[in-house]
């Protein structure tokens, strides 16, 4: 069928990402050695990531210390955030791997079902859909590149300004960090500095790994919801008449349209289940990453240093807008399937199918949607709060660092 295509081509996209954090996506598919070369690589991505991060903490605990200014403190503090935040979002991936390979099980066998589709409509709905999966995945891809090509060079643009400026060899690094030994010591520099960069790599991949997941599962849940809908709204045809015959073909329908639902309403749970913890923390600490991010683009003057913390902030953005977008469209999809019963022809049925398709409405009034691990819906509204704390952050952050200058 061509949505099935349409589905597994989105799943294979995650194959490079899966790869390089190592990740399993369907775990019955693979064979014990490959399972233990995954995990393998997974420990490892997570030491030398953690070494990074407490690093940057010591870092910042070290300068404090010195006196520091308040600017150049909060430099080191977004990218220790984003950095945790990737190992917890692929960390609740692997605890709930049974979970999901449950839910792409589910969702192959909605594509083959046993439903008489209007193929053209199908289609449709299948390739509107999937276009506006493409395009937020090209633009985070395109971000994604942008924002580890802007971290990886903008130590080596440093160093040739500064050299040209004082004819002096000044050593930088795309993140501020302390080790046990002198980083900037050219014995040591070239390695640590190939270091950062694949940190930098390992945390955008475990991010675009998580939420291309989410995003591709969301995107063909919504796809069956229209598709639900869609088949509800037509299910009495125009010509109907009262006959016996066609009562029981309408009610066998029926039947098959509820447990269709009751499968989408369950692969919901299942979504739910793998991502709510990891959307809470998500959910915390978007806050402050925005704001943090968004007080050095205010405060900086250096233009090469300014241009990797805008792409950053539109990184950041976009991840937890986009999370809540695919959530909201999820939610509103379900909501639909209560329309498309109401636009339906139940008025020229009899009482007992009308009866029926009530029932159904009723339940499609309660949506089916993600949390963040039930303290808060995921949609646009929740997107819309996370802005207005980050803003609020931002002038307390921003008022406090103006009163110390002055």
């Amino acid at each position: 069928m061509a949505n099935q295509s349409l589905f597994e081509n989105s799943l294979n996209r995650l194959k490079f990402f899966f790869a390089v954090s190592g990740l399993i996506l369907e775990r019955r598919k693979v064979v014990r050695w490959q399972i233990t070369k995954k995990r393998c690589i997974y420990i490892i991505n997570t030491i030398w990531l953690s070494i990074e991060v407490i690093g940057s903490i010591f870092w910042f605990i070290d300068n404090i210390k010195n006196g520091k200014d308040m600017a150049e403190l909060t430099t080191i503090t977004p990218c220790s955030l984003i950095a945790t935040l990737s190992k917890f979002k692929t960390l609740y991936l692997i605890i709930n791997e049974r979970s999901v390979n449950d839910l792409v099980d589910i969702l192959r066998e909605l594509d083959v079902n046993e439903m008489d589709f209007n193929i053209e409509a199908k289609n449709i709905i299948a390739k509107k859909e999937k276009r506006t999966l493409d395009s937020v995945i090209k633009s985070f891809n395109a971000l994604s590149f942008g924002l580890l090509v802007a971290f990886s060079f903008m130590p080596l643009i440093l160093i040739a300004i500064k050299y040209v400026e004082t004819k002096e060899l000044e050593l930088a690094l795309p993140f501020l960090v302390l080790y046990p030994f002198d980083s900037f010591n050219i014995k040591y520099w070239p390695f640590v500095y190939l270091k950062q960069i694949w940190s930098e790599s390992v945390v955008l991949s475990d991010m675009c790994a998580s939420d291309y997941f989410y995003y591709i599962c969301c995107t063909y849940i919504r796809i069956q919801f229209r598709f639900l809908s869609y088949e509800f709204e037509n299910l009495i045809p125009n010509k109907h008449n009262k006959r016996d015959d066609d009562q029981s073909d309408i009610k066998q329908k029926i039947i098959k349209l509820i447990k269709w639902h009751q499968r989408l309403i369950r692969s919901t749970n299942t979504l739910e289940l793998i991502y709510s913890k990891s959307t809470l923390i998500n959910f915390i600490s978007s806050s402050a990453i925005i704001c943090l991010t968004g007080f050095n683009v205010t405060i900086m003057n250096d233009v090469v240093i300014l241009s990797s913390f805008v792409t950053f902030l539109f990184l950041s953005l976009l991840q937890i807008f986009f999370l809540c977008f695919f959530g909201d469209m999820l939610m509103s999809a379900s909501m639909e399937v209560s329309d498309a019963v109401y636009n339906s022809l139940w008025y020229i049925v009899d009482r007992g199918v009308a009866k029926d398709l009530l029932l159904v409405q009723i339940r499609a009034h309660t949506p089916c949607k993600l949390t963040a691990f039930g303290f808060s819906d995921v949609n646009l509204t929740s997107f819309a709060k996370i802005i207005s704390s980050s803003w609020s952050y931002f002038a307390l952050l921003n008022t406090i660092y103006s009163n110390k200058q002055n």
